[in-house]
């Protein structure tokens, strides 16, 4: 009954576009309430930095300079400057692919303690409604947990419903790199959920490390649960098209340049895209170049593309999607701007075709027990004479 009603709800919010395509611009923005803005610019401080001139010498353009420009410039700074720069611009250095780790945790710390101290500010407001502060308390709750002793926050951004990036492991000496890609319905607040952890980026990432540890205790591996993209809410117009994807597919592309500078894997991390996250990653496939990266889609509803030749040579391209998966029931098609393409499952598509056997459901892939989390761990180790392929 749940399966069919979901199917009813993707199938009719898929037509909801189409109307809304042909109803005008006025119609649309009235229908799609929860139509979600991208982050797009850099984060707050960043006009300020541009034009610090403090250290005698342009600091690197947030909005601009590539990775390597940026870990030469950090690598030319004694350690006192370094720190004195993560200080007074937080959110700047915090979220500069290609920094040190050891700085950009420290300015993470720094910025989601800002945080805390300013929802608690505006929860204590006595004149705010009720919304804003219960709002103000969950935010200041999400923000605090991430200061825990030994969490390692690569990249915060506080705007909107906030975007957050947690590493699982030592990134900086891993022999093997994993990388979470969410899909909807994924921000700060439900980055590390305590109940049903599995629905979580967090919670993913725990489970695959874990997982590669039980398979193979001797290689160093880190994780990376990347809520670092302003993900769809909900079964709206967001859902049934890629402009989010688009928007996010850049700051995807930012993190792998920046690992090339920050960590050493002997292979290209591999990316673990769930749901709507396989949109993004189908986006960012073209730009993947040099040696082939894994990639793993898993309760997909397309990645833009009708088969697998189309995201380019830089993927090997693996797929799964469990029998009781709701996904199944969206229609997979692409017309006008709406729907995500073709079935990365359908053995025509060209994936490989894993197995999930024991996970339920849109979120179970992750479950210990289960083929696909085994075949994730698999994958991201370079084990493939392990994989466990799809019966038939």
């Amino acid at each position: 009954m749940q399966r069919r009603r979901l199917k009813r709800m993707l199938i009719g919010a898929f037509a909801a576009c189409a109307v809304l395509a042909d109803a005008g611009a006025a119609a649309a923005q009235a229908a799609a309430s929860n139509e979600q803005v991208a982050i797009t610019t850099p984060p707050a401080g960043s006009a300020a930095w541009v034009h610090d001139q403090s250290l005698g010498r342009p600091l690197p353009d947030p909005g601009t300079a590539d990775s390597a420009t940026v870990a030469a410039f950090f690598a030319s700074l004694p350690a006192d400057q370094q720190d004195r720069l993560a200080h007074a611009y937080p959110l700047v250095v915090g979220n500069l692919d290609g920094a040190p780790l050891r700085l950009r945790y420290q300015a993470n710390a720094l910025a989601l303690a800002a945080e805390v101290a300013r929802a608690k500010a505006v929860a204590a407001d006595k004149k705010v409604d009720a919304t804003t502060h219960a709002l103000a308390v969950s935010r200041a709750n999400d923000c605090q947990a991430l200061l825990a002793p030994g969490r390692q926050i690569l990249a915060f951004d506080p705007r909107g419903r906030g975007l957050v990036t947690e590493v699982f492991g030592d990134l900086a000496n891993a022999q093997r790199v994993s990388v979470i890609v969410p899909g909807s319905d994924t921000d700060l607040g439900h980055h590390d959920r305590a109940v049903d952890p599995l629905r979580s980026p967090a919670g993913m990432a725990r489970a695959l490390q874990a997982e590669e540890k039980q398979q193979d205790p001797g290689v160093r591996t880190a994780v990376i649960a990347w809520t670092g993209y302003v993900t769809p809410v909900g079964l709206g117009p967001d859902a049934v098209t890629s402009r989010l994807a688009d928007a996010g597919a850049p700051r995807l592309v930012r993190l792998l340049d920046g690992l090339k500078q920050t960590s050493d894997p002997v292979a290209p991390p591999t990316l673990l895209c769930h749901s709507y996250g396989s949109v993004v990653c189908g986006t960012v496939a073209p730009e993947l170049h040099g040696t082939t990266t894994d990639m793993v889609v898993l309760a997909s509803p397309g990645m833009g593309v009708q088969n697998a030749d189309e995201l380019g040579t830089g993927v090997h391209l693996w797929a799964t999607r469990n029998p009781s998966d709701w996904i199944g029931d969206v229609p997979y098609l692409q017309v006008g701007g709406l729907g995500h393409g073709a079935d990365p499952t359908d053995p025509d598509f060209g994936a490989e075709q894993i197995s999930s056997a024991g996970a339920a459901g849109h979120v179970g892939y992750f479950s210990p027990g289960t083929a696909s989390l085994f075949n994730f761990a698999a994958i991201a180790l370079g084990h493939y004479q392990a994989v466990v392929y799809r019966a038939g």
